[in-house]
């Protein structure tokens, strides 16, 4: 999926995209209204992230000229937080709407959302027991066990498990991780992410045949059966 995030505030941009690209999206970024514009016409993107408040041409008026001719999902960001705003933004033609200072992961479900409800996507019933081969999460007794066995996890180990068997299948950056499990923005100097992962593993892959957690180089961690 590709992503054009029209944001003029160059540090947050940069962190969004890092961010996004991560999570497995191909990010494009303009820092103004007039190119946010003509990249939003020129190119096929299948989500804008669009910021209201932009130098050149504001947010506002760009969804207007966009929607004239394209029906991408677009996801507005704005420090603007009365209901005049959102409801300016929605009936401009915003799908979804985001006041700042917001979470990464919070973007990152409403992106998944947007595009689930554009492109389809199956959806599943919250379940309260979680499996992947012989690893067992049981979310209500709080209680991890792989092949029978019983797994002594810290909160934040049960936690962070939890997170992976959810979304089995799917890499997790640790731009995610450490919003999600430690409630931190991600710092390029903080290893607390690779640390807990280490200790995961040597609890929940370590002492068995088959390992279940692992490495996807550059882009983060995922949670599956591999065979062979």
């Amino acid at each position: 999926m590709k992503i054009l995030l029209i944001e003029d505030e160059v540090k947050l941009a940069e962190y969004l995209r890092k961010g996004l690209g991560e999570a497995g999206y191909v990010v494009d970024v303009a820092h103004n209204g007039v190119d946010g514009l003509h990249l939003a016409l020129e190119g096929e993107h299948n989500l804008l992230v669009l910021d209201a408040m932009l130098p050149g041409i504001d947010g506002f008026s760009l969804l207007t000229a966009f929607r004239k001719s394209r029906q991408t999902p677009v996801l507005m960001l704005t420090a603007r937080v009365s209901v005049e705003d959102r409801v300016l933004g929605l009936q401009t033609g915003a799908d979804d709407y985001l006041v700042k200072p917001f979470a990464f992961s919070e973007l990152n479900a409403r992106i998944q959302v947007l595009l689930r409800r554009t492109y389809g996507a199956r959806d599943a019933a919250e379940p309260t027991q979680l499996r992947l081969a012989d690893l067992e999460l049981d979310l209500v007794r709080r209680k991890a066990s792989r092949g029978g066995q019983r797994l002594e996890l810290t909160a934040k180990e049960f936690l962070l498990l939890t997170l992976f068997l959810r979304r089995k299948g799917e890499v997790l950056s640790r731009t995610e991780l450490a919003e999600q499990v430690w409630d931190m923005h991600f710092d390029s100097e903080t290893n607390v992410v690779e640390v807990a992962i280490r200790r995961l593993r040597s609890k929940v892959d370590k002492p068995f045949d088959t390992v279940l957690l692992h490495t996807i180089r550059g882009m983060g961690y995922i949670m599956e059966e591999r065979n062979g």
